[in-house]
């Protein structure tokens, strides 16, 4: 998304970062991964193809995706984008009428999990998605067997919408309000900056 190509998102433990083509090849080996392939439900591409994959990502008006980076790792390896490369975030309009977003989260480095690294990412993007993208319901598609990611979006107010035996996994949304907005900002502590 042209939207989010020169925003940075600075957070306390994380850093979000649009996705671009020098993210592709720590992407691309995350991505062989046949757990992450389960997890997110995403067809092996070749690296041509993940290239070609990240700029639709930029181009279309109804992606938006940000690279999260640990902001710890960032800052001791003199800023070095890819070595900090922890996992990533996107929002994908199913509805721009009702402005209904499928929001995903993805921590592919396992050393980066249990450590609330997507729990501050995942907040940071509905918080981008309903002040910059206008979102007034979200969406998570969730496989049923991802018990961990199930509980976090319940823990962000979630509730299950339905369930798909065929796919094996549960639809949960959110409508957004003013209380829920307030409460996702409240816990939180970042700034929005230009990336370049």
């Amino acid at each position: 998304m042209k939207l989010n190509s020169h925003t940075k998102i600075v957070g306390a433990n994380i850093i979000l970062v649009p996705y671009k083509k020098h993210h592709v090849p720590v992407y691309h080996e995350w991505m062989k991964s046949e757990e992450l392939q389960k997890l997110t439900a995403s067809e092996p591409l070749n690296l041509e193809q993940e290239y070609e994959m990240q700029k639709t990502w930029h181009d279309d008006e109804d992606k938006c995706t940000f690279i999260i980076l640990d902001k710890d790792i960032f800052n001791n390896t003199a800023f070095d984008e890819t070595g900090a490369m922890i996992g990533d975030t996107n929002i994908f309009i199913t509805d721009k009428e009702l402005a209904i977003g499928e929001i995903e989260i993805m921590i592919a480095e396992p050393s980066a999990r249990g450590k609330k690294r997507g729990w501050e990412a995942v907040k940071l993007m509905l918080l981008y998605g309903i002040k910059y993208i206008k979102i007034q319901t979200f969406e998570a598609k969730i496989l049923l067997q991802n018990v961990i990611s199930i509980k976090m979006f319940k823990k962000l107010g979630f509730q299950e919408k339905s369930v798909s035996a065929v796919f094996q996994e549960v639809t949960l949304d959110k409508k957004v309000s003013n209380e829920w907005t307030e409460w996702l900002a409240s816990s939180l502590s970042f700034e929005i900056k230009d990336y370049h």
